[in-house]
């Protein structure tokens, strides 16, 4: 009987405590319910984790309205820098919800954010591997992809010539008795590999990325050496003896260098490896084990230069424009791209640039034959040693042929040992480019044969620096090929002589303004098309407002009697008419589209540039134009939220014409761009405009071997037998950028075909799918399909992407796997729009 009554009072008691729960439940519930209605994020929030942790059940019930309190609350704390509060949320929510792909990815949108891109790579991965069809999770992977995984890996490993050289090199340097090996930079950890195949005993491997450590440790371990070799997620310049390898090593083997050789840090990781984790190198005249001393591969190099005409790299970093569309340039601001900048500033920032020169668009010209710039000895710390500490030396080169100089081009054999040996030419075919030095700031660029190009060659903040590039004229009469000696040496008439043919750098005393443009920009200010294109589709909708020209006067409801161009510019001293037409431009970085607006008419044109440098020389471009002082207006200092940049231009205003920056210079559609068209369109006056109107995207089949070398390592045969490419893979991403159509190595298989069509003034046109009927006119195999567009300003007016004088390079979706189609065959094509993103999917 008492154990009858103890059972009762349990259940009772039981009974009473879920009562209790579900009530508490149901009131935290309304709460959450009141709280969101009052946009009181962080209590809603609140209290859906303890409804959720009281009643697990409802999972399911609550998912969306707690994901959007999650969201909403996170966007609240990110805006007042609680960052740790930030996570800790998210990680409370992925404990209720561990495989919940909309969390993940929104997770990993706040590390990338915050600059933590490893971690954000891991969130996008788990939610792409949760749901393949999560587009927004599939895009975030994409782009972060490309920053943790570089594409040169592709290109490298693709390379079974490289990947045999170093086989080699290492297998004779293990067997002549180099047993405990160092891998700098393991990357992927195929040198590692190569060297335990060789038979080394002791294999060490460092990486310092996140992403590239954990990835070769799934290599390594997919090919049976987890336990044979030793990764270190470290910085080799962190490697302490006997912390982290027991002793020196008799080998380290690397390949740190970029397309210039040092600017991955070579000489710095290898001074370090030389003093505390090297053997000593080996005395010379003696003869012993290759295991009692210490070596390098690669054991040397040696770099070369010549000079060169190009048309591609001269409209990349010189403005060879003095007017553009009605813009007077001339003499008003001097641009320079950045690696001008580089040479003189304090900065550490990469003195060149990079092309493979073999594909660059209109081919490339020596004025100069390839010059020995220096060799440098891998195998002697003290030659390493000196290499930052040496002074600059000068180097000319004889112009054997007469052109325009543009650049001074740079490449090296990498020589691994006696007799094994890699070129970075541009004459031979590797997966190498070329660094490229711009020729900047010279009075006369024009050079004929038996002048001379001189520089100034120096090893400085681990990059390799050619400055100071002149042009001396053979009409001077004298050698400077020792410019110090020469000069001491001649009479003072041959001096003078001499320095008058010296073409040196633009005399900068402060009078002119500088500007330095990325190269993206310049290109696009030398892009006259471009240019004359918008001034005359803006000249349309200007005069639309005002058809007759008898008058000046301009009424912004587009009710006024007219407009006389002429005498606008003819009144330029004068305000502006305080009726003008507003046009704002909202284009990413440097843009003169406001000024040219400004020259047609009374137009208050506002830019959205941001940096004072770009916003100085476009007044001072104003100026030397004679326009009013009101006519041309920097947006952003307007705005109390620089956030929200599409606002009216004043409360009772509205905009006549708004320009979007709807292609990137890389060949892809913009970030967001029908969202600011939707709020664009609100914001226009009746009548006004979105510059462009709609964008057609064309595209064809093509094979392309070279497409798919440079986006995924195809199968094991270029890795000499080791399993890489399913690890390396899982970073590929379909969509290539930064083409040029005209020089890449590809067989159309079909004609050009409108794929898709992007309205921004008229959205019910537009489809986020569509189906088109390709035909294909040559046979072989389908492995991408570039795509370029057609800019439309409107029906008259339009832009062709993939024009030889356009500033915007093309892209390419490349296939996972090739088609094989025979001429006649037809083949259907589904577009995707979502978002900024493009894809392809090809059905017979």
């Amino acid at each position: 009987m008492p154990n009858s009554n103890a059972k009762l009072h349990s259940n009772h008691h039981r009974g009473g405590r879920e009562a209790s729960r579900r009530e508490l439940v149901s009131r935290s519930l309304q709460s959450a319910q009141h709280c969101l209605e009052n946009q009181d994020f962080g209590t809603a929030y609140a209290h859906y984790l303890l409804v959720l942790n009281l009643a697990p059940e409802l999972k399911t019930t609550v998912k969306e309205t707690f994901q959007f309190t999650l969201f909403k609350w996170a966007e609240e704390l990110d805006s007042l820098a609680r960052i740790q509060d930030l996570f800790n949320c998210y990680e409370q929510a992925l404990e209720l919800y561990p495989n919940d792909e909309v969390i993940c990815n929104s997770m990993g949108e706040h590390l990338f954010r915050m600059g933590f891109r490893d971690e954000a790579a891991g969130y996008f991965h788990k939610a792409v591997k949760l749901n393949p069809d999560f587009a927004d999770a599939r895009e975030n992977f994409y782009r972060v992809a490309n920053w943790l995984v570089e594409r040169w890996h592709f290109v490298m490993l693709n390379d079974g010539r490289r990947n045999l050289t170093y086989l080699r090199a290492i297998e004779r340097a293990v067997r002549s008795g180099s047993k405990a090996v160092l891998d700098i930079g393991t990357g992927t950890g195929i040198l590692s590999m190569f060297a335990k195949k060789a038979g080394a005993s002791l294999v060490y491997a460092c990486e310092l990325s996140k992403t590239m450590y954990e990835l070769a440790r799934d290599v390594v371990a997919a090919n049976n050496m987890e336990r044979e070799i030793k990764l270190l997620h470290l910085k080799s310049l962190d490697i302490e003896i006997p912390k982290h390898i027991p002793e020196r090593v008799s080998l380290v083997v690397t390949e740190t260098v970029d397309a210039g050789l040092f600017g991955e840090g070579i000489v710095e990781s290898l001074i370090h490896a030389w003093e505390h984790l090297l053997l000593q190198p080996k005395p010379k005249n003696q003869d012993i084990s290759a295991g009692d001393y210490g070596r390098v591969i690669p054991a040397s190099a040696t770099i070369f230069g010549m000079a060169v005409e190009c048309k591609e790299i001269r409209r990349h970093h010189r403005v060879g424009i003095q007017e553009v569309a009605g813009v007077c340039l001339s003499d008003s601001v001097q641009f320079f791209s950045p690696t001008y900048a580089a040479a003189g500033s304090e900065e550490t920032v990469e003195p060149y640039t990079t092309e493979k020169l073999s594909r660059i668009p209109g081919g490339y010209r020596a004025l100069t034959e390839p010059c020995q710039v220096m060799t440098v000895d891998f195998n002697d710390l003290q030659e390493l040693k000196s290499l930052a500490a040496k002074k600059p030396w000068k180097l000319s080169l004889p112009v054997t042929e007469g052109g325009i100089l543009d650049a001074v081009v740079v490449w090296f054999v990498l020589q691994l040992d006696d007799e094994h040996s890699l070129s970075t030419s541009p004459s031979e075919e590797s997966c190498w480019e070329q660094a490229v030095y711009p020729v900047q700031g010279l009075l006369d660029y024009s050079v004929k044969t038996g002048d001379t190009v001189m520089m100034e060659v120096c090893c400085q903040d681990c990059y390799l620096k050619i400055q100071k590039i002149s042009s001396l004229s053979s009409e001077c009469g004298m050698d400077l090929s020792d410019r110090d000696d020469a000069l001491s040496l001649g009479n003072e008439a041959e001096l003078c002589n001499a320095l008058a043919g010296l073409q040196t750098s633009t005399k900068q005393d402060g009078s002119t303004p500088v500007c330095v443009l990325e190269s993206t920009e310049i290109a696009l200010l030398n892009d006259i098309a471009y240019h004359e294109c918008f001034k005359a589709a803006m000249s349309k909708v200007l005069l639309s407002f005002n058809p007759s020209k008898d008058l000046h006067s301009m009424d912004v409801d587009g009710h006024g009697s007219g407009i006389n161009l002429q005498e606008h510019q003819n009144k330029s001293s004068l305000d502006v008419d305080p009726d003008a037409l507003y046009v704002l431009d909202v284009s990413e970085g440097f843009s003169i589209l406001p000024v040219i607006a400004g020259k047609l008419g009374p137009v208050r044109a506002y830019s959205s540039v941001e940096k004072e440098q770009h916003q100085a020389a476009l007044q001072v471009i104003a100026e030397a134009n004679h326009f009013p002082k009101e006519t041309l207006e920097f947006w952003l200092s307007h705005l109390e939220e620089e956030s929200v940049v599409l606002q009216r231009p004043k409360s009772d205003k509205l905009w006549s014409i708004i320009i979007l920056d709807v292609i990137e210079t890389s060949g892809l559609i913009q970030q967001e761009v029908m969202e600011k068209a939707a709020i664009s369109r609100c914001l226009l006056h009746s009548g006004g405009k979105i510059f462009p109107q709609y964008v057609l995207v064309y595209g064809m089949l093509v094979e392309s071997e070279s497409l798919l070398l440079e986006s995924a390592v195809q199968g094991t045969e270029p890795t000499l037998g080791f399993n890489i490419a399913p690890f390396i893979n899982q970073f590929k991403v379909p969509v290539r950028v930064y083409l040029d159509l005209s020089t890449l190595p590809c067989v159309p298989l079909s004609k050009p075909a409108e794929l898709l069509r992007l309205d921004l003034m008229n959205p019910l046109l537009n489809s986020p799918s569509r189906e088109v009927k390709i035909q294909i006119c040559k046979s072989g195999r389908v492995t991408a399909i570039p795509f370029w567009y057609h800019i439309h300003l409107d029906e008259d007016h339009s832009l062709n992407t993939s024009d030889e004088s356009s500033h915007w390079k093309q892209a390419a979706v490349v296939l996972d796997e090739p088609i094989p189609v025979q001429v006649g065959d037809e083949l259907v094509l589904d577009v995707q729009h979502h978002k900024s993103n493009i894809s392809f999917t090809v059905k017979r």
